[in-house]
């Protein structure tokens, strides 16, 4: 559409203009406060123009000039639309907004391909993803601004809807495989399950260690390890053919597995959050299985 206008994003913007805020348009179009501010964002940078201003003692927010001016645009586009669906006779369902929060060493390319699976098999249903670490996940699956998470977890810590075994390996390098002392590791950052069993797995062995390299995602990781500069605990499933996996003959005993659980912010789920937590169920378990890993117990 031109003029940089997205039917969306004029969606949203009237959402908030009429609510007065940020928090009342996430409620009306069923969004995250993030994703509103992501596109009203969006359409300010599309238009080139400052729309909005946020009065910092009542924190309502009005609009400028301009964005007056778009809003009486918008009206009378969205209006205009809603006369044509009358008149045609139709009735255009809205997508229920499913928010699912994924572990940020899952919501890479095999999580976009799922994702992008469950669009093309529902179009009355649209996922706002989050990616994340676990401990920040269930933050926000408590402060209900989730419906539905991945996390990663130690086995059985709370309630779930379904749970995947996890397998663990010790990772090195072909130019380091763990005589090192201390012992340089490649990890995430704190708050980590991995980070937090490879320092006590290390301790309890009466061995020294220290951070070489800390990485926000799963990729910097792999690369600290492939290149030599640390040893990491890893998902089997994340292991490169450049790691060098460790076990007891380099002083890395077997590390349990850990879990992969999908929880809900409810224990009853509306019917689109069921959908989704069905389609991650059946194709998790599939993909868990084509990897040859444990499949999924579902509580």
């Amino acid at each position: 559409m031109g003029f940089g206008f997205d039917l969306d994003l004029l969606r949203t913007f009237a959402a908030v203009v009429e609510t007065g805020g940020f928090t009342r348009a996430a409620e009306r179009v069923h969004l995250t406060q993030s994703t509103i501010s992501q596109q009203v964002k969006k359409l300010e940078t599309n238009l080139g123009r400052t729309l909005l201003i946020r009065d910092r003692a009542s924190g309502r927010v009005r609009t400028t000039e301009e964005g007056e001016l778009v809003m009486s645009y918008a009206r009378r586009i969205l209006s205009i639309l809603a006369e044509a669906d009358e008149a045609l006779g139709r009735s255009v369902p809205v997508p229920k907004t499913v928010r699912l929060g994924v572990p940020e060493d899952f919501a890479g390319r095999r999580m976009i391909d799922l994702l992008s699976g469950f669009a093309r098999t529902t179009s009355h249903t649209r996922l706002d993803t989050i990616s994340g670490w676990s401990f920040e996940l269930r933050r926000l699956l408590q402060a209900g601004e989730l419906d539905l998470a991945l996390i990663k977890r130690e086995p059985g810590d709370g309630s779930c809807i379904a749970k995947w075994e996890e397998p663990l390996s010790w990772v090195g390098s072909r130019t380091l495989s763990g005589g090192t002392d201390p012992i340089p590791l490649a990890v995430f950052p704190p708050g980590c399950i991995y980070r937090e069993r490879a320092i006590r797995a290390i301790e309890e062995s009466g061995r020294r260690w220290r951070i070489a390299y800390s990485s926000q995602g799963l990729m910097g990781v792999q690369a600290a390890v492939a290149s030599g500069l640390g040893i990491s605990l890893l998902p089997v499933d994340a292991i490169l053919p450049e790691h060098q996996p460790l076990n007891g003959a380099d002083g890395f005993a077997q590390e349990p597995a850990s879990e992969l659980a999908l929880i809900a912010a409810t224990r009853k789920l509306e019917p689109a959050v069921k959908e989704t937590a069905d389609f991650l169920i059946a194709n998790l378990t599939a993909l868990r299985r084509s990897a040859k890993t444990p499949t999924a117990r579902v509580n």
